[in-house]
């Protein structure tokens, strides 16, 4: 099993027809994912990559039995298509698109609410089941099945860790780029959820950094359930320099909130294991489940 997508994952893409989501839908394609159509408003009617594209996700849903969406559109009309999408009802989205103004993504936080939908994003890298389905941007030249959940904020840092966990013979269930905006959809905290019942995960990898709230609340969370897996966190950034914005909108500490140092202490109190470096996290995790 996995979470979120699997082999009965149909995807449709908004935005398909623009450079990006050609570029990465015909690689989805390619690696064995279900693209079942794809949305643009103007051009419902005509077929790209062979599959027919739709002026609106509700008639692309209605038609395809789509149950889930990737959103290659711009920072402008993102929160839009995120909405339409939420509106749809369509069960999984990913929103790969940088730079959405933050005030947009309010009013998409408050679309999400009492809805069916699980956001992954925005600035999300994507969900990838290996061998399976490829809902996102990320490389695959590393990937394996296996048994290890990764959830993360940092795209650059999966590939380094989906790469270890490989090497080291113990594979992915999934992975999740939550996306590193300080406003998004789901968190640590409701991938910690999905992984903790999924019995084809065996442990959990989190990948952190500085800013936002989301270590904590995954701390949190973790003292109010007894565990019953493996967790290892890995938080970067505690070289940081303070109120300097590190790459992206959410890596920024203020008034000395939010750094990594405060992170790793909440995640440890919970009984996170804590990688010492970029370098020795599949190790700890080899480590984690011998113990």
């Amino acid at each position: 099993m996995a979470i979120l997508v699997g082999p009965e994952t149909s995807v449709i893409c908004q935005g398909m027809t623009g450079r990006a989501g050609s570029y990465h839908i015909e690689r989805a394609m390619a690696y064995g994912t279900k693209v079942v159509g794809g949305v643009r408003p103007g051009k419902g009617g005509l077929q790209h990559l062979d599959v027919p594209v739709f002026d609106t996700v509700t008639e692309a849903v209605s038609q395809t039995g789509a149950n889930a969406s990737i959103i290659f559109v711009p920072p402008e009309n993102a929160a839009a298509a995120m909405i339409e999408a939420i509106e749809a009802e369509v069960p999984v989205v990913v929103c790969v698109t940088e730079r959405v103004p933050v005030l947009d993504m309010v009013r998409v936080r408050d679309a999400l609410e009492g809805s069916k939908t699980k956001l992954a994003g925005p600035n999300s890298q994507g969900i990838l089941t290996p061998k399976v389905c490829k809902l996102g941007v990320m490389a695959t030249a590393h990937e394996r099945p296996g048994s290890i959940g990764i959830v993360s904020r940092s795209a650059t840092l999966t590939s380094e860790v989906v790469a270890q966990t490989s090497a080291s013979g113990l594979g992915q269930s999934t992975t999740v780029g939550i996306g590193g905006d300080p406003v998004h959809g789901v968190g640590f905290v409701e991938c910690l959820e999905m992984f903790m019942e999924d019995p084809d995960t065996e442990g959990i990898i989190l990948i952190g950094e500085i800013g936002g709230v989301d270590e904590e609340m995954a701390a949190d969370y973790l003292k109010s359930v007894k565990a019953s897996k493996p967790v290892v966190a890995l938080v970067a950034g505690r070289h940081a320099p303070p109120e300097r914005r590190m790459g992206h909108a959410g890596t920024l500490t203020l008034f000395g909130r939010a750094d990594a140092n405060q992170k790793i202490k909440a995640l440890r109190s919970a009984g996170v294991q804590i990688a010492p470096n970029s370098h020795q996290v599949a190790e700890t995790m080899r480590q984690s489940l011998s113990t």
